[in-house]
């Protein structure tokens, strides 16, 4: 996944280590160069001083070939701008954007960004996303360790026990939506085509339930 992050503050800082200890390419775009330091010695992403609402300065930060754009600036007019610019002329495919003020977090999720806040639940909450982005989060529980999530299932999976899915303490079917209907899984009852299937999840199991879901069981 190639990433552009602008605001290279804790957030940033923090997200774009993150990314790259597990094989993403990130580029941090900050005003200040003197915010370099926050990055750890060797940090193999590529840090651009500038504006990152600037076209000129996303695009030399790879903003056309990006899989997604975090702006996480101190600013909530910098943040909305550089995401709405990254959704809207270049269709980046995930934008997120961190906004202090609630009045601007609805705005910008009327724009149809997703807004985040707070530090810590701020990195936690882009990462997943990030890359757990085709499981739709429905609630999470306690500081986030276990969550509901929804995926419709694969074809490839028609046909198997729903039943196949759970791993024991970190991953149960609790639900599904078949033919508009919901139902609670019986023992035995198998995947059909269209059911949308709601998981209760451990946040650390998000990566194996995705797996799970993007490969041929037996592959």
């Amino acid at each position: 996944m190639r990433v552009v992050i602008v605001g290279c503050g804790q957030v940033g800082s923090t997200l774009a280590t993150q990314l790259v200890t597990e094989s993403h390419g990130v580029c941090l775009v900050d005003r200040d160069p003197r915010a370099r330091r926050l990055l750890p010695t060797g940090f193999p992403g590529a840090f651009l001083v500038g504006n990152g609402f600037s076209r000129s300065v996303l695009e030399e930060a790879g903003i056309v070939d990006a899989d997604a754009l975090v702006a996480v600036t101190s600013g909530d007019n910098n943040n909305i701008v550089s995401a709405r610019t990254a959704k809207e002329a270049y269709r980046v495919p995930v934008v997120l954007a961190r906004i202090h003020d609630p009045r601007r977090a609805d705005l910008c999720r009327e724009l149809g960004i997703p807004a985040i806040s707070s530090v810590r639940w701020a990195v936690g909450r882009i990462h997943q996303t990030l890359l757990h982005r085709h499981l739709t989060a429905e609630l999470t529980f306690g500081n986030g360790e276990t969550r509901l999530v929804r995926s419709q299932v694969p074809a490839y999976l028609t046909g198997r026990r729903l039943s196949a899915f759970d791993v024991d303490g970190e991953i149960r079917v609790v639900e599904i939506t078949r033919a508009g209907r919901s139902l609670l899984p019986a023992h035995g009852v198998c995947a059909e085509p269209g059911d949308l299937v709601t998981f209760a999840v451990a946040a650390t199991a998000l990566g194996r339930l995705r797996g799970f879901l993007d490969k041929e069981l037996g592959t």
